[in-house]
């Protein structure tokens, strides 16, 4: 899973695409990620049809879309960009608050690769888009593992079924990374090579037809596996 521009190539730039209509949101994440030697924000935008747009023209390597805005909102924006049906999906991240729980899920499942919370550090959003432009996702576990949980309930959408059975590995890597574990993190809890939780969790993502690692935890919450 790789970004489209060239903030994913080492030593490069990341280039990305702020939306929210709310303006002082707007200039707090301007500040934090403009600040940072290796980010550059290339649009603004304070509706989703003009992110949309903006996004399609300009291609940046991460797109950082609020949920609720005028007209197009933050998850059909997702959709358009990142989803199923989009010909050249962009790694989008969506910032969001305690109170939007409930759409969380429709985000990650119409391809947003990572969301985080408004209130967060500064360090988790550059930590947020650092791996959205590297193709990663970013899981907190402060709000990943119990977005995830609640919204594993039965009215969920139905499991997907792997088409293949995972190994007992496969299913570690994946109970760990769906309580917020980094690659780092799952290699020194299993005792094992960063190369080989990559390599399990490629094969865990093959499997399940997961886009991306925030798939493979809803997928672990989703069926009780987390």
């Amino acid at each position: 899973m790789s970004g489209n521009g060239p903030g994913t190539m080492s030593g490069m730039t990341i280039r990305v695409l702020l939306a929210d209509d709310q303006d002082m949101v707007r200039a707090a994440f301007r500040m934090i990620l403009g600040s940072q030697p290796d980010m550059e924000i290339v649009a603004e935008a304070a509706d989703g049809l003009t992110a949309v747009e903006q996004a399609r023209e300009l291609r940046p390597d991460v797109c950082l879309l609020d949920i609720r805005m005028p007209g197009i909102d933050g998850l059909e924006a997702t959709r358009l960009l990142a989803g199923p049906e989009a010909t050249e999906p962009l790694n989008v991240l969506i910032a969001t608050t305690f109170d939007l729980d409930e759409y969380v899920y429709r985000a990650l499942r119409d391809g947003a690769c990572g969301f985080l919370l408004k209130d967060g550090s500064p360090a988790l959003l550059t930590e947020a888009v650092r791996a959205a432009a590297a193709g990663d996702s970013l899981i907190s576990p402060s709000v990943t593992v119990r977005l995830l949980r609640h919204m594993s309930a039965p009215t969920a959408v139905p499991e997907r079924a792997p088409s293949e059975p995972l190994t007992s590995r496969e299913l570690d890597v994946v109970r760990l990374v769906a309580r917020g574990r980094t690659n780092e993190e799952v290699a020194s809890e299993l005792y094992v090579t960063l190369s080989t939780v990559k390599t399990h969790l490629a094969n865990a993502q093959r499997k399940l037809h997961a886009r991306n690692r925030v798939e493979i935890a809803a997928w672990a919450w989703e069926t009780g596996t987390a």
